[in-house]
């Protein structure tokens, strides 16, 4: 019997907290990885070598990694001062290979073939592109890392998001989701790390017609500058209007209990829980999976090994999850 193939599309620390507690189960998994992030040692090294951005693969092939956690750990370890400060090794390990190589695409494998990486990782395009956003007042913002960390007035709503120039989707990524027994989204920032896959041209449509189970997991905390006071009905309109409506099957939404002290540091973010109300139950045919996912800690993040479970489940025909009805 074949084991079943997940793909898991996204970016940034939801991606590779996703993919670290799948891991753990026996599928064969597939992550698929935005190819927009220009900020900080990624953004350095994408302007100066003209590569493709090595932080997200990065982290995913370490959250997929069977080799010892001192090999993880030096992938990890960035450097404090020097020539290289800022740095990590794991970006200065993937440039390098592609200096070799001269290819983007077989660095990425290299570097996951040596780090022992149980599935697969792919960047969702081969094209070097920039992701722009205009507002509601009709401005540009340029860069990914200009919509991550807002320059401009964070109040003001993303009206679109959209490429510098059409890219088109990687032709084993489109595989893979043609392939795919289930298709993850998220979790991570709505914009720079979910919607931003679906820009790629082919993505959206392969994903609308597939005939995998589509789960979308949605972020626990908002976001100043992109998702203001959103709820998770607010995730998901902004989600349908690149992928289409009535294509996700299932939602996992958190269940958040904050205590004074978490809920005072996020305040400072003008960070809130998402809200979870479903105003109107017929707005959407998905159906709701509601669980405490969240780690412990003073950071508000998704705890790997909750979510895993939740997503093994779903996989099973036999799950036994309590779905929200109304």
């Amino acid at each position: 019997m074949r084991r079943l193939r997940v793909v898991a599309i996204g970016g940034g620390t939801g991606l590779y907290t996703l993919l670290k507690g799948m891991r753990e189960y026996d599928l064969d998994l597939t992550a698929i990885v935005a190819m927009t992030d220009d900020g900080g040692s990624t953004g350095e090294l994408r302007d100066e070598f003209g590569i493709l951005p090595p932080g997200d693969v990065r982290r995913c092939i370490v959250a997929l990694s069977e080799s010892p956690e001192m090999m993880k750990e030096l992938f990890q370890y960035r450097f404090i001062k020097g020539a290289v400060a800022g740095h990590s090794f794991g970006n200065l390990f993937i440039t390098a290979l592609r200096e070799l190589t001269g290819s983007d695409e077989q660095a990425i494998s290299e570097a996951a073939r040596l780090l022992r990486v149980k599935g697969k990782v792919y960047p969702v395009t081969l094209e070097n592109r920039r992701l722009q956003a205009e507002l509601e007042n009709g401005e540009i913002i340029i860069g990914e890392t200009n919509i991550d960390i807002p320059k401009h007035d964070p109040n003001l709503k993303i009206k679109r998001l959209f490429l510098n120039s059409p890219a088109k989707i990687n032709p084993k990524a489109l595989k893979a989701i043609n392939r795919a027994d289930m298709i993850i989204l998220g979790p991570g920032d709505l914009y720079g790390s979910v919607i931003a896959n679906l820009l790629v041209s082919g993505m959206s449509r392969a994903i609308r017609h597939s005939r995998a189970t589509i789960v979308y997991i949605c972020n626990l905390m908002t976001k100043y500058g992109e998702t203001n006071n959103y709820t998770v009905e607010d995730f998901m309109r902004s989600l349908e209007k690149y992928l289409g409506k009535g294509v996700l099957d299932y939602v996992i939404v958190g269940n958040l209990r904050l205590d004074k002290k978490t809920k005072a540091i996020y305040a400072r973010e003008h960070a809130d829980p998402v809200r979870f109300t479903l105003a109107n139950p017929k707005e959407f045919s998905c159906r709701f999976v509601q669980a405490r996912i969240a780690a412990k800690g003073n950071l508000l993040r998704h705890d790997s090994q909750k979510l895993a479970k939740i997503i093994w489940s779903l996989l099973q025909i036999d799950n036994k999850l309590t779905f929200v009805e109304f």
